[in-house]
């Protein structure tokens, strides 16, 4: 009988797309895949360790995964990803429940890893290394082959596809890098390959996702490589819309702006990482702008695409954030009119820049700050919900169950969603219609 494995996903469509890769890799050695923990020999918790939150609920997710272990069938649970990665020996130390702590360095031999332990063999933990330090592969050696492993773990109509990994970036706030290592983009030929794959296996919007997506080809000597790779992407029969995600503002050139205007399979879509928008501030950061060059950057999207969607990220309370600083965020945010808004309150992550920063604000203030803006970005993301009204769409039905689905301004998972009342859409179809109702960042629709 097959060995069976339940793969279990925490964190971002990056971790998506690992977990499908581990999927096929333990399908081509025999395993099989089931969907519940509890029905599985070995449970695989993909962990995320972005943030306090996110790493509380992959620990939680672990604990339940364990609790599973009386019940006959489950013997094993192993964590994997970038908690994994970045805590290593400590995590093991801390969470003895877990049967192994395995790094992205044993994903290439998954199969065996659940297999020793699955025989009682607990892995000595790895000691956890600043991959910024481990020198990317050389584009010349790069191995350039449509060959890949991977194996969909869902039926959704859209799928994730990872162009590149790591991040030379060096903001305060963020680990990510020292994780994830340097950025290294995938060469086109693999991710026009993938991209043709998912399109066989029921895919028809593909969502192109790195750490950092303006970055796409400066590794590989062309930093118009996404420029180039659109219109590839663009031909692929059964792919209908192309979505791009975390883009950096600071590197939105024009030539890509227009790229992602002029190919009608390219959703108007753009993610922007704004994160705050006080100039003190973003310098502290390590980024760049402020709100003149931000509202322009917008400007100019919406004088080329009035439809496009746009959304971003912000931190509220990072140390030194003045009265001030505050207020200009929430002038910002309240003149951009964006169509989606994330808040987060800023907390310190090992490893950090910002750890070691004097001018900490206050946890008090952050929440009342974190409040106060979310607020204002709910009430202008309405504002800018209300305006569509009237407006024609294409919708992607991803939740027949419910009715609803995404227009192309409209991320998966994150975003307001596009509903319908008394139809009976199935998974995956597209749907055009004109929006009649708003409600926040939801919206109503009636098919033409």
């Amino acid at each position: 009988m097959p060995k069976t494995v339940a793969l279990i996903t925490m964190g971002c469509a990056r971790n998506d797309v690992d977990s499908e890769e581990l999927a096929g890799r333990l399908a081509a050695d025999g395993w099989k895949l089931v969907d519940d923990a509890a029905n599985a020999e070995v449970a695989v918790i993909n962990t995320c360790g972005f943030i306090e939150s996110a790493k509380q609920d992959s620990i939680n997710t672990l604990l339940e995964a364990h609790a599973l272990k009386g019940n006959g069938t489950t013997k094993a649970v192993v964590a994997v990803g970038c908690m994994a990665e970045r805590y290593g020996e400590e995590l093991a130390a801390a969470l003895p429940e877990a049967d192994g702590i395995l790094s992205f360095d044993d994903y290439k031999d998954i199969s065996t890893r659940l297999g020793d332990i699955l025989s009682g063999h607990k892995p000595t933990p790895h000691v956890p290394q600043d991959r910024r330090k481990l020198l990317p592969i050389a584009p010349a050696d790069r191995a350039r082959t449509s060959d890949f492993a991977r194996q969909r773990l869902n039926n959704d109509p859209w799928a994730p596809l990872k162009i590149a990994s790591g991040c030379d970036r060096r903001c305060a706030f963020c680990a990510i890098p020292q994780f994830r290592g340097a950025f290294v983009s995938r060469h086109p030929l693999e991710v026009i390959a993938e991209a043709k794959w998912l399109a066989d296996n029921g895919v028809s919007e593909i969502f192109l996702v790195s750490e950092n997506t303006t970055s796409y080809g400066k590794d590989l000597g062309d930093l118009r490589a996404m420029e180039k790779l659109l219109p590839e992407l663009s031909k692929i029969d059964g792919i209908k819309r192309i979505r791009l995600s975390y883009l950096q503002p600071a590197e939105m050139r024009p030539t890509l702006l227009q790229a992602m205007i002029e190919h009608e399979k390219v959703a108007p879509y753009f993610d922007l990482s704004f994160q705050h928008t006080a100039k003190d501030v973003l310098r502290a950061m390590r980024r760049f702008g402020g709100s003149s060059e931000f509202l322009h950057l917008i400007s100019q999207i919406r004088a080329l695409s009035p439809e496009a969607g746009i959304r971003s990220n912000f931190i509220v309370g990072f140390p030194g954030e003045s009265e001030r600083d505050f207020e200009d965020l929430c002038k910002f945010i309240d003149d951009a009119k964006l169509d989606a808004v994330g808040v987060f309150g800023y907390s310190d992550e090992d490893g950090t820049e910002a750890l070691n920063m004097q001018n900490k604000i206050d946890p008090e203030v952050i929440a009342e700050r974190v409040a106060t803006l979310s607020t204002i970005a709910d009430n202008a993301v309405s504002e800018r919900a209300t305006l569509r009204i009237g407006s024609e769409v294409e919708v992607l039905i991803d939740d027949p169950e419910l009715q609803e689905g995404r227009a192309a301004f409209q991320g998966p998972e994150v975003d307001g969603t596009v509903g319908f009342v008394d139809t009976e859409f199935r998974l995956g179809q597209w749907v055009k219609a004109v929006i009649t109702e708003s409600a926040g960042a939801d919206l109503i629709a009636k098919p033409l």
